[in-house]
């Protein structure tokens, strides 16, 4: 008689092998901090004038054309700057605001964690390519690893990359910082180039430099003028931190700019806790092929149990 093997009863008894193997609560891994050198953008949503030059700026540094004003980021656009409706006034009595959306180049970001091969990584942080700066921590995307899953679109909790659904040979479209402009006969972060939006912008509502500077500026500029600044920089620690750091009004909350209400702990962090617990010391494997040798012994002694009795009945 043919031994057969339930996938239910496979199934079943792997989701209780592994629910054994989770430990009570989700070990958290060491928690990622921003490289010394890690550069990035602050951007001052009181000194926006949403006159869109950031944009096409980006645009034209990309060699994409100009195809109308933008609303959202898409295969074409890398940044793009809202309007907001307040839902109520800013202490200065705007009922509206601006605010740029680009890539936040987080210092643990989904979007790298979920990556199966790498194709997204944080620039001179977890590979290192011939030229490439060393830890600007620069999101960026390598072609010749994509697989094409989008697993990044569905782990960003900022809804970042997009993916060039009618190409022939689709990307992943972030900003990456205008990275392209950098002068490769240097190493280190000042090797890479002012980015386009930061360059062109009037009123300094976009200022590029290291994650530490820009710290330091958005605070002096709290301090400078309490009363029209929320006192709270955006970034500096909101999921796990972040390398795009934003200010707002006083009297906007930055959920009212967009931006998503996270914890210090990174998603990616969380995440990989509770998906690798079960891989620990190889617990998952140990426990399937445990759970398949059960199955198999008792296959195997119910059909010499039924055999025996089809013997005794044939006497």
């Amino acid at each position: 008689m043919a031994l057969t093997i339930s996938r239910r009863a496979l199934f079943g008894v792997a989701v209780a092998a592994t629910a054994a193997a989770l430990p009570s609560r989700a070990e958290a891994r060491p928690r990622v901090v921003a490289e010394p050198d890690a550069v990035g953008l602050l951007y001052d949503s009181t000194r926006c004038i949403g006159c869109g030059g950031c944009v096409a700026a980006c645009k034209e540094s990309n060699g994409v054309p100009w195809d109308g004003e933008p609303t959202e980021l898409d295969c074409t656009t890398r940044n793009v700057v809202k309007t907001r409706n307040l839902r109520q006034p800013s202490a200065a009595g705007a009922s509206t605001a601006f605010v740029k959306r680009q890539c936040m180049h987080c210092v643990d970001p989904s979007c790298v964690s979920a990556c199966m091969l790498g194709a997204l990584h944080k620039q001179g942080n977890s590979k290192r390519v011939p030229g490439e700066p060393k830890g600007t921590g620069i999101v960026v995307w390598d072609p010749d690893l994509c697989l094409g899953c989008r697993y990044c679109e569905i782990a960003c909790a900022f809804s970042i990359p997009k993916f060039e659904w009618l190409a022939a040979n689709p990307r992943i479209v972030k900003c990456e910082l205008c990275r392209h402009r950098a002068d490769p006969t240097h190493d280190g972060p000042l090797s890479v180039a002012n980015p386009a939006c930061a360059e062109v912008c009037p009123a300094e509502a976009v200022v590029f430099g290291r994650r530490a500077d820009l710290l330091a500026e958005a605070w002096r500029r709290i301090s400078a003028e309490p009363g029209r600044y929320e006192p709270r920089v955006y970034g500096e620690s909101d999921g796990g931190g972040t390398q795009s750091l934003y200010l707002a009004a006083a009297g906007v909350s930055f959920q009212d700019l967009g931006l998503p209400d996270m914890p210090s702990e990174s998603p990616a962090s969380l995440s990989e806790s509770v998906s690798h617990a079960p891989y620990l010391h190889g617990l998952t494997p140990i426990a399937l092929y445990a759970g398949a040798a059960a199955i198999i012994r008792r296959n195997r002694r119910r059909a010499e149990d039924e055999s025996a009795h089809h013997g005794e009945d044939s006497k």
